[in-house]
């Protein structure tokens, strides 16, 4: 049967302006309601934001690197769920008003009849999502442990 994944604890990017990024996910983390804490891990400052489900991590990228590129071999896009398209559509307002340039929420039909999201792109390219949580996903955790049991 496999060990249960239980959630993601945390998301951990590179970035290579850390002072940019960090005010660019300031604003965007503070839409989402995610506090902010420093550290300092084998001699880098590291930025985190946490909230009660999983934590989102930025690192200074090792100088020399190559830019990140969505559609070569590694991430492609993270997505953020929230409850409902009315939170979709106050996240990309809050988001705009905080100066990031999220694209106008709307349905995507072609990844499934009731997905309903906004994008938006970090100083690095990383791209990022916010979506509903869809019909088809909450069935899916609501009945987990029923279907699991046929």
């Amino acid at each position: 049967m496999g060990v249960e994944i239980i959630g993601v604890d945390h998301v951990y990017i590179a970035v290579r302006d850390p002072t940019r990024s960090e005010q660019f996910y300031d604003r965007v983390m503070d839409v989402l309601g995610f506090p902010k804490i420093r550290s300092t891990i084998a001699g880098d400052p590291h930025v985190h934001y946490y909230n009660r489900h999983f934590g989102f991590s930025l690192r200074p990228a090792r100088p020399g690197t190559p830019d990140h590129d969505p559609y070569a071999p590694g991430l492609h896009h993270f997505c953020f769920r929230v409850l409902d398209e009315a939170a979709v559509d106050r996240a990309a307002r809050e988001l705009r008003s905080a100066g990031v340039d999220a694209t106008d929420p709307r349905y995507y039909p072609e990844y499934a009849a009731d997905y309903y999201a906004t994008f938006f792109s970090d100083p690095d390219g990383v791209r990022l999502e916010i979506t509903n949580f869809r019909e088809r996903r909450r069935k899916r955790m609501y009945d987990w442990d029923a279907e699991r049991k046929r």
